[in-house]
């Protein structure tokens, strides 16, 4: 997942929810999946068919001159590869683990492919072994990873019940 910055269009998708919802702050991240706009949009369209419900990232990722990383009850406005606002959600949980520590209901949770563990390590370790060769790091199965799940909360018509 990466972290993007903010634009008119997340803020008005995000003032809709906040009056809507009757929040008095302007707290959210801005995200896009992947690592291109083709996988961005492919899986925004998982979280608005209400097939994804998790995602995933390494921990080198996030902090300073990274993304933000997730935190339980923090807000997210989920962009497709054009940079449309399709969903905003609240994350429900975050685990930090080794790459390898994924189970069998994340894998299902995170709504690609095959929704298997076994599909899942294999696609994640192409995904991240591609960032790691970016950065000029070592990919391993037991690489500090950010395991998150979240609710959608708007727009209301996908939002989860």
């Amino acid at each position: 997942m990466a972290g993007r910055d903010r634009s008119a269009l997340t803020d008005r998708f995000w003032r809709e929810y906040r009056e809507a919802a009757g929040l008095q702050h302007d707290d959210y991240d801005v995200v896009a999946f992947g690592d291109g706009p083709e996988m961005a949009s492919k899986l925004a369209d998982l979280v608005v068919a209400g097939t994804k419900r998790a995602t995933a990232g390494l921990v080198r990722q996030f902090g300073p001159g990274g993304e933000a990383a997730p935190v339980v009850g923090g807000y997210a406005v989920l962009v497709d590869g054009a940079g449309q606002p399709r969903a905003i959600w609240r994350t429900t949980e975050v685990r930090i683990g080794p790459l390898n520590s994924v189970d069998e209901q994340f894998a299902r949770d995170e709504g690609e492919g095959e929704r298997t563990r076994e599909w899942w390590l294999a696609a994640h370790r192409r995904f991240f072994a591609r960032f790691a060769e970016a950065q000029g790091f070592e990919m391993h199965d037991g690489i500090e990873t950010v395991f998150e799940r979240f609710e959608v909360v708007w727009p209301a018509d996908i939002a989860d019940a």
